[in-house]
Protein backbone atom coordinates (compact mmCIF):
# COMPACT_ATOMS: atom_id res chain seq x y z
CA UNK A 1 0.00 0.00 0.00
CA UNK A 2 2.88 2.38 0.97
CA UNK A 3 4.41 1.86 -1.92
CA UNK A 4 1.12 2.53 -4.30
CA UNK A 5 1.11 6.13 -2.69
CA UNK A 6 4.92 6.72 -2.82
CA UNK A 7 4.91 5.58 -6.89
CA UNK A 8 0.90 7.82 -7.23
CA UNK A 9 2.73 10.55 -5.52
CA UNK A 10 5.72 10.66 -7.75
CA UNK A 11 3.60 9.86 -10.70
CA UNK A 12 1.55 13.57 -9.56
CA UNK A 13 5.12 15.80 -8.88
CA UNK A 14 6.05 14.91 -12.69
CA UNK A 15 3.00 15.74 -14.30
CA UNK A 16 2.76 18.78 -12.55
CA UNK A 17 6.43 19.83 -13.31
CA UNK A 18 5.33 18.46 -17.08
CA UNK A 19 2.74 21.16 -16.75
CA UNK A 20 5.25 24.12 -15.27
CA UNK A 21 6.93 23.47 -18.23
CA UNK A 22 4.63 23.84 -20.73
CA UNK A 23 3.73 26.52 -18.93
CA UNK A 24 6.80 28.41 -20.08
CA UNK A 25 5.90 31.30 -22.38
CA UNK A 26 9.38 30.75 -23.48
CA UNK A 27 8.52 27.08 -24.80
CA UNK A 28 5.28 27.77 -25.73
CA UNK A 29 5.81 31.01 -27.80
CA UNK A 30 9.42 31.07 -28.75
CA UNK A 31 8.70 33.40 -31.49
CA UNK A 32 7.79 35.68 -29.35
CA UNK A 33 11.81 36.42 -28.28
CA UNK A 34 13.19 39.78 -27.80
CA UNK A 35 9.97 41.96 -27.08
CA UNK A 36 10.55 44.13 -24.61
CA UNK A 37 7.11 45.65 -23.40
CA UNK A 38 3.66 45.35 -24.59
CA UNK A 39 0.50 43.86 -22.55
CA UNK A 40 0.86 40.61 -20.91
CA UNK A 41 -0.37 37.50 -22.18
CA UNK A 42 -2.84 35.92 -19.51
CA UNK A 43 -2.69 32.59 -20.32
CA UNK A 44 1.36 32.08 -20.02
CA UNK A 45 1.10 34.80 -16.70
CA UNK A 46 -1.82 32.25 -15.64
CA UNK A 47 0.30 29.15 -15.97
CA UNK A 48 3.48 30.83 -14.55
CA UNK A 49 1.80 31.46 -11.63
CA UNK A 50 0.33 28.07 -11.20
CA UNK A 51 4.19 26.90 -11.08
CA UNK A 52 4.80 29.83 -8.38
CA UNK A 53 1.67 28.53 -6.55
CA UNK A 54 2.73 24.76 -6.67
CA UNK A 55 6.65 25.21 -6.57
CA UNK A 56 8.14 28.30 -5.46
CA UNK A 57 11.44 28.33 -7.27
CA UNK A 58 10.20 26.83 -10.63
CA UNK A 59 7.25 29.31 -10.63
CA UNK A 60 9.82 32.27 -10.21
CA UNK A 61 12.06 30.83 -12.44
CA UNK A 62 9.27 31.55 -15.41
CA UNK A 63 8.27 33.93 -14.38
CA UNK A 64 11.93 35.44 -15.00
CA UNK A 65 12.85 33.66 -17.40
CA UNK A 66 9.31 35.14 -19.55
CA UNK A 67 9.38 38.54 -18.54
CA UNK A 68 13.50 38.59 -19.78
CA UNK A 69 12.97 37.26 -22.79
CA UNK A 70 9.84 39.12 -24.04
CA UNK A 71 7.55 36.18 -24.00
CA UNK A 72 5.14 36.99 -21.56
CA UNK A 73 4.11 39.67 -23.27
CA UNK A 74 1.41 39.93 -26.64
CA UNK A 75 2.77 40.26 -29.76
CA UNK A 76 1.87 43.69 -31.74
CA UNK A 77 1.13 45.23 -28.29
CA UNK A 78 4.35 47.18 -27.94
CA UNK A 79 4.43 51.23 -27.03
CA UNK A 80 7.11 51.58 -28.75
CA UNK A 81 5.28 52.05 -32.27
CA UNK A 82 6.30 54.15 -35.13
CA UNK A 83 2.77 55.48 -37.96
CA UNK A 84 3.26 57.61 -40.12
CA UNK A 85 0.60 60.06 -38.65
CA UNK A 86 3.46 59.73 -35.39
CA UNK A 87 5.81 61.66 -37.76
CA UNK A 88 7.10 64.84 -37.94
CA UNK A 89 8.22 65.99 -41.06
CA UNK A 90 10.60 69.33 -40.77
CA UNK A 91 12.15 71.17 -44.21
CA UNK A 92 14.96 73.13 -44.97
CA UNK A 93 16.75 73.89 -47.62
CA UNK A 94 19.96 70.99 -47.66
CA UNK A 95 21.73 73.31 -50.18
CA UNK A 96 22.29 75.90 -47.71
CA UNK A 97 22.56 73.43 -44.52
CA UNK A 98 25.76 72.11 -43.07
CA UNK A 99 25.85 69.43 -40.63
CA UNK A 100 25.98 71.61 -37.75
CA UNK A 101 22.90 73.38 -38.69
CA UNK A 102 21.01 69.79 -39.51
CA UNK A 103 22.15 68.85 -35.51
CA UNK A 104 20.27 72.60 -34.23
CA UNK A 105 17.32 72.02 -36.17
CA UNK A 106 17.57 68.56 -35.14
CA UNK A 107 17.49 69.36 -31.62
CA UNK A 108 14.83 72.53 -31.64
CA UNK A 109 12.40 69.82 -33.08
CA UNK A 110 13.05 67.30 -30.89
CA UNK A 111 14.59 68.50 -28.07
CA UNK A 112 17.53 65.61 -28.57
CA UNK A 113 20.54 66.47 -29.11
CA UNK A 114 22.07 64.38 -31.55
CA UNK A 115 25.71 63.70 -33.48
CA UNK A 116 25.54 62.89 -36.91
CA UNK A 117 28.97 62.65 -37.45
CA UNK A 118 29.05 59.23 -35.12
CA UNK A 119 30.16 55.97 -36.70
CA UNK A 120 26.95 53.97 -35.56
CA UNK A 121 24.46 56.54 -37.43
CA UNK A 122 23.54 56.18 -41.12
CA UNK A 123 22.06 59.53 -42.63
CA UNK A 124 20.29 59.55 -45.96
CA UNK A 125 18.76 62.27 -47.84
CA UNK A 126 15.32 61.27 -48.44
CA UNK A 127 12.52 63.22 -50.51
CA UNK A 128 9.51 61.38 -48.53
CA UNK A 129 7.75 59.98 -45.49
CA UNK A 130 7.45 57.24 -48.07
CA UNK A 131 10.81 57.38 -48.66
CA UNK A 132 11.73 56.72 -45.08
CA UNK A 133 9.20 53.99 -44.14
CA UNK A 134 11.19 52.23 -47.15
CA UNK A 135 14.40 52.77 -45.15
CA UNK A 136 13.11 51.74 -42.09
CA UNK A 137 11.81 48.24 -43.79
CA UNK A 138 15.57 47.55 -45.16
CA UNK A 139 16.98 48.27 -42.06
CA UNK A 140 14.13 47.01 -39.15
CA UNK A 141 12.91 43.35 -40.36
CA UNK A 142 9.96 43.59 -37.77
CA UNK A 143 8.61 46.55 -40.08
CA UNK A 144 5.12 45.17 -40.86
CA UNK A 145 2.43 47.45 -42.53
CA UNK A 146 4.38 50.92 -42.09
CA UNK A 147 4.50 49.96 -38.34
CA UNK A 148 7.38 49.18 -36.14
CA UNK A 149 5.95 46.31 -34.25
CA UNK A 150 8.75 46.04 -31.65
CA UNK A 151 12.40 48.57 -31.24
CA UNK A 152 14.82 46.43 -30.10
Amino acid sequence: MFKKSLKALHVSICAVLIVQLAGCGTILYPERKGQKSGKIDAGVALLDGLGLLLFIIPGIIAFAVDFNNGTIYLPGTSRSSLDLKDVKQVKFDPKHSSVASIEKIIEKETGYKVRLGQDDMKVSKLGSTNEMMGQFTQILPEMRDNRLVSVR
